[in-house]
């Protein structure tokens, strides 16, 4: 275990890794900074991101980096239409000796990449996210714990839908972040272009145990939280929900369904971590506008009048949390 002092050098030797983190990442991801950004995020807040792009914009390189900075294993799993549960939990088989042994499937991992979550059946959706929720499964009536820390980062294609099995609302609430890859710009995909059109590949150095991870996601939970905080974001969660007091005009004209409490309190997480990644010692509420549109962009069902008027969920919150008038 780490050995500080006291919190505030803990949260300063946090932040220092965080940086250290950053510059391995990009010897290899050049970009994707936000990106990079609120992944980090969720790692260090225990919790999981539904990353939505089109193929070809290195997410499953991206994850594989994180891992090899992290030091965790890292484990890929093809989500495709005949993908069982026990290909992704593992199963029980009967040895030579006549007695039944359980082969762990590729979710006994640090970090998960779910690739094209929404190409598999229900059923073994399930599987993946109750063993998110839970961080165990059940075999045969026989509980298997997975590893600390456990990370999922599940991807869908927006473009491709035909033949794809949506996440429901209620699943979708388990994504502590839905994180949207866009192109790289003009200038970084010049440069990737040449970084990986050459024999030369730098390789990421690792930077943190992980002993080192669980301290610092235990230590964030200590992160102090004023009121005002923790009044915004339950106020700004209570806005998205239609017919209620607190409900914002946009939410009654364009919203079919609001967020949840999970909201509420992945709001505040992710300003805790937000915060301490940017060097202070406790969240604000630009810390919390910081991490809305993740938090909250799958939590809001949007209505017929806002797709017939083009108004987007990014839209609804933006409004909602006054970056745009």
């Amino acid at each position: 275990m780490p050995n500080f002092a006291n919190d505030k050098e803990a949260i300063e030797a946090l932040r220092e890794a965080y940086l250290k983190l950053k510059n391995e990442i990009h010897k290899v991801i050049i970009g994707q900074e936000e990106v990079i950004e609120q992944v980090l995020n969720a790692v260090f807040s225990r919790g999981h991101c539904l990353l939505v792009g089109v193929p070809g914009l290195a997410k499953t390189l991206l994850v594989n980096t994180i891992s090899e900075t992290l030091g965790l294993e890292y484990k890929r799993i093809q989500f495709t239409p005949d993908l069982m549960p026990s290909d992704i939990i593992g199963s029980e088989i009967l040895d030579k000796n006549k007695e039944f042994r359980f082969i762990k499937g590729p979710l006994f991992a640090n970090i998960i990449l779910a690739d094209e979550i929404n190409r598999t059946p229900p059923k073994t959706q399930s599987a993946l996210l109750e063993a998110m929720q839970e961080k165990r499964i059940t075999v045969a009536g026989k509980r298997y714990k997975l590893d600390d820390p456990f990370f999922v980062l599940a991807t869908q294609n927006p473009i491709e839908q035909e033949g794809t099995y949506p996440l429901p609302e209620a699943q979708l609430d388990r994504f502590m972040f839905n994180v949207y890859l866009d192109y790289p710009t003009y200038e970084d995909e010049v440069n990737i272009v040449k970084s990986t059109t050459v024999g030369n590949h730098e390789k990421p150095e690792k930077v943190l145990s992980i002993k080192e991870i669980l301290f610092f996601q235990e230590l964030l939970e200590k992160v102090p939280v004023p009121d005002d905080v923790f009044n915004y974001a339950v106020n700004l969660v209570s806005m998205t929900r239609r017919n209620t007091e607190k409900a914002h005009d946009w939410a009654n004209k364009y919203l079919e369904w609001g967020a949840g409490p999970r909201a509420s309190q992945f709001l505040i997480i992710g300003a805790k971590t937000n915060a301490v990644l940017n060097g202070k010692f406790a969240p604000d509420i630009e810390d919390v506008k910081a991490v809305a549109l993740i938090v909250l962009r799958h939590r809001i069902v949007v209505n017929y009048k806002a797709d017939a008027e083009g108004i987007s969920e990014d839209q609804i919150i933006e409004k909602l949390i006054g970056i745009k008038s």
